[in-house]
């Protein structure tokens, strides 16, 4: 096999690119094809912290991925949701039942749990995984998530698509427990999507929220 002409140092805006490409499940191949380009350069693109396409390619790249160009240059990065959509005429407030709660939340993701405490109050966003209808994240001992073992929870997820100005959002409520047996803690190091995108350094507390309740709602725009 001829080793890779570019080798791997993607910049931000290559790893928006691929990121895009690989959430609506399209290989580079089609994506090329799509835009009209060259696969080997999309590669570039993607691989290379150099690549510095110019506004038409960058264009077309977004129109292809159904997205935009201020979005794949990282301009909307430190934005929070919902700047860009506007409410819709017709919309509707719609329940989920707990089937599609646990759906659209998927087996991981980025959630907020309510921390309730004597003199704290606070909602902290931790990475977590669905496994077995419980929510389990993993955090530092003593740690902010890490004050809510022993106590009943609020976990909450969302999702908001700006171009449709429609959304959801989900709560789980129940007991916080940390999880001590080494065996169920491999079990769920297994089941885990990722680490915590802080840094593994000392988060080794398991936190395991055991759903006594779930519900969830949706903006349905026709």
């Amino acid at each position: 096999m001829a080793p890779n002409p570019f080798p791997a140092a993607p910049g931000d805006m290559g790893r928006r690119v691929a990121k895009r490409r690989d959430e609506l499940g399209l290989t580079r191949d089609e994506v090329a094809a799509r835009a009209g380009m060259a696969t080997s350069y999309l590669r570039f693109i993607e691989e290379q912290s150099t690549a510095a396409p110019g506004p038409g390619t960058l264009n077309t790249l977004a129109a292809v991925l159904d997205t935009t160009v201020v979005a794949l240059n990282g301009g909307d990065a430190d934005l929070p949701p919902g700047r860009l959509g506007r409410a819709s005429a017709h919309a509707r407030l719609v329940e989920l039942s707990p089937e599609e709660c646990w759906s659209r939340m998927d087996d991981h993701g980025v959630g907020r749990v309510a921390v309730t405490t004597p003199g704290r109050e606070a909602i902290l966003p931790v990475n977590y995984s669905v496994v077995d209808r419980s929510v389990v994240f993993r955090t530092a001992p003593g740690s902010g998530p890490a004050e809510v073992i022993g106590t009943e929870v609020v976990f909450e997820v969302d999702h908001v698509d700006e171009a449709l100005s429609q959304g959801w959002s989900v709560l789980v409520r129940g007991r916080a427990r940390r999880v001590e047996d080494p065996e169920t803690v491999r079990y769920l190091a297994r089941q885990a999507y990722t680490g915590p995108w802080p840094g593994d350094d000392d988060r080794s507390v398991w936190v395991r929220i055991d759903a006594d309740a779930i519900s969830g709602r949706r903006i349905d725009v026709p």
